[in-house]
């Protein structure tokens, strides 16, 4: 009856929500796989120990009484009087994974909301609360992220990593009993407090939506591992985050209300990688409201006909959760669905285990072309901020190269890695991250140059525009970008990263829904864990790698932008009628950014921007035809913020 009841309360007939609900009941099989499948992810630490729970809610209480005495204090300096300080409250509410109730041991981080009263200001908790955490002993790795989409505060705190975000409401006070689920609690705020809120909003709207909250966050902890393992895990360089993997969860277990989680791993496999995007994922009718507040709705918005993968939020005001998500995000993640489905087919056949569906992916041999990202500063505390900037705009990196005519994917990795010795003595702390690419198949056997100069500058130009408007561009702070081959990747990496397990079959696999085709490689051994360690290279590394990015002294005082792009993309044989192989393509690119733009001032720096050609010489060796030939580049197009 539970069942039938939760069918009948199912939105129908509107974007995609017409599909049959399967009333089908679990067997003994299903609760086989469904063990088997707890014991799998057991040794990844996604269930949490009772110590751990409790140490996260001592944690959250204490931050609680943090925000009640900042908010007391703040009122006090505005001149408030006493018998309404005694009164104004403010709270500490959580959302996305902790509050759904699939927080990991040990790395899970808690996403928590600041609710305050109408006296206090976004410039207050941004500056006035975070200098009371930064006098805190126990708060450690303290950066404010303020232009976010959703601004926050990031922080360990007793070594619970928190996500800090703030709401003021219009209400002079508080209360304890506060529900943010009334549309009411909108009234009268700014779009950034708006979004705040609907962290809360839209989790707990989830769990209302689910027919069974047990299976639904074991199969919610099955693919949040299961898309950390294979890189697809993260909101910000344009994947998923939690909350649209927990709406994509809880779609289909709206679909199939009575499955177990080893079937429910299944059928999120199989509806999503024959999904028609960009038709968007909802988990309920769009409502509308008495606020008029804007929502997702391509139909009125042009900007909404361009996202190419929508998952719609379930509380009002509904927003599209997967905005960041490009053409060759979506491309991988699509490939991910399909490998999934798979694996999850032959586990349930008998023929694997639910091993095989966690296996990670291994980057460093999926790709033959890479852009290496170096992001650096020569103090801790302004690397952090540093870093925090540069990685909210690498998906603009990402937009960028995809314009370019002759580049189909550009994957980047999430996880970023900690520059080797020679890096961290040159430049101090510094942190990459790398950029697999995939070039077009090109039709003619003319060479062909493809010139990656305007993309990079371009995005460089933004994240130093970026920090100084926000004033945190400081002294030794670097972006440079370095293009490498798959075979070059070991002077950036240590060698347990790069490990390649048995060689496996390559297979091109079609995008059909994305139109992009790739060649890829097999899985590989996993990149997690290693990037930590410190350089384990042999000392004679450090010369290409001078050689690769090492300033020129005159060069020191000035801000210097080198590139060439002489990229040989297909290339005749010689006395042949035959082409060259895309599995033979080859690029001799060297990209390298080293300062910000002009109207970026750094104290002690000169602030005269330079462009200058700097050719490194490639020697590629294609069936026979020895390349050296970095004239026949294209002509430089040098993009100047100035001529805008």
């Amino acid at each position: 009856s539970h069942s039938t009841s939760r069918q009948q309360n199912h939105p129908r007939g509107h974007y995609g929500l017409t599909s049959p609900i399967s009333l089908a009941l679990p067997n003994d099989m299903d609760h086989a796989h469904t063990q088997k499948l707890i014991e799998a992810m057991k040794p990844f630490g996604v269930f949490e120990d009772k110590e751990e729970l409790y140490q996260r809610t001592t944690v959250l209480g204490k931050l609680n009484n943090l925000v009640r005495e900042w908010i007391s204090e703040l009122a006090e300096s505005k001149n408030l009087p006493p018998s309404i300080i005694e009164h104004l409250g403010g709270k500490i509410f959580t959302f996305g994974s902790y509050r759904l109730g699939v927080h990991t041991k040990g790395s899970s981080d808690i996403d928590a909301l600041c609710v305050a009263p109408s006296h206090v200001e976004r410039s207050d908790f941004f500056q006035s609360f975070f200098e009371k955490l930064k006098n805190r002993e126990e708060v450690k790795n303290l950066r404010a992220i303020e232009d976010a989409y959703v601004p926050v505060i990031k922080f360990d705190f007793d070594g619970i990593e928190i996500d800090l975000v703030f709401a003021k409401l219009s209400m002079p006070t508080v209360s304890d009993d506060l529900d943010l689920r009334d549309d009411s609690c909108l009234r009268s705020l700014d779009i950034r407090c708006i979004r705040s809120l609907n962290g809360n909003r839209v989790t707990d709207e989830i769990l209302r939506l689910v027919p069974n909250l047990e299976n639904f966050r074991l199969t919610l902890r099955a693919i949040k591992l299961w898309a950390k393992r294979r890189g697809v895990y993260s909101n910000i360089m344009g994947f998923l985050g939690g909350v649209s993997w927990a709406m994509l969860v809880a779609r289909i277990c709206q679909l199939y209300p009575n499955a177990l989680a080893s079937t429910l791993v299944n059928k999120f496999f199989l509806i999503f990688s024959k999904w028609d995007w960009p038709k968007p994922v909802l988990l309920k009718r769009l409502e509308e409201s008495f606020l008029n507040l804007p929502v997702w709705d391509p139909r009125v918005n042009p900007s909404d006909r361009y996202h190419v993968m929508p998952i719609i939020t379930p509380a009002y005001p509904q927003q599209n959760s997967t905005y960041n998500v490009s053409t060759s995000t979506r491309a991988v993640m699509v490939e991910e669905f399909q490998r999934g489905l798979e694996v999850t087919d032959e586990i349930l056949k008998g023929k694997s285990d639910w091993s095989k569906l966690f296996e990670p992916l291994n980057f460093f041999q999926k790709y033959k072309h890479y852009i290496v990202l170096t992001a650096s500063a020569f103090t801790e505390e302004h690397h952090l901020n540093w870093i925090g900037l540069v990685e909210s705009k690498i998906r603009v990196l990402v937009g960028n190269l995809e314009r370019n005519e002759f580049i189909t994917i550009a994957h980047v990795q999430p996880q970023s890695f900690p520059g080797n010795e020679n890096l961290y003595k040159q430049s101090g702390y510094v942190s990459m991250w790398f950029l697999g690419l995939v070039f077009k198949k090109v039709e003619s056997a003319e060479k062909t140059n493809v010139d990656l100069t305007h993309g990079i500058q371009s995005f460089t130009d933004t994240v130093y525009r970026q920090a100084s408007a926000l004033n945190i561009l400081k002294e030794g702070m670097k972006i440079e970008a370095t293009y490498v081959k798959r075979k070059q990747l070991h002077y950036f990496l240590p060698a347990e990263t790069l490990q390649r397990r048995k060689k496996q079959k390559v297979s091109d696999v079609s995008q059909g829904n994305s139109g992009l085709q790739c060649k890829r490689s097999s899985l590989g051994e996993s990149c997690l864990g290693s990037s930590k360690d410190r350089d384990s290279r042999a000392p004679s590394n450090s010369s290409l790698l001078n050689k690769i990015s090492k300033l020129d002294a005159s060069t020191a005082e000035t801000y210097v932008f080198e590139v060439v792009c002489g990229m040989q993309s297909l290339i005749s044989r010689p006395n042949s009628k035959s082409q060259v192989s895309p599995a033979e393509l080859e690029a001799s690119v060297a990209l390298r950014t080293s300062g910000p733009p002009i109207g970026c001032t750094i104290p002690g720096y000169n602030t005269v921007s330079q462009l200058r050609p700097c050719f490194v010489q490639g020697h590629h060796k294609l069936s026979g035809t020895l390349i050296t030939d970095p004239k026949s580049a294209a002509p430089k197009q040098h993009y100047s913020p100035t001529s805008k």
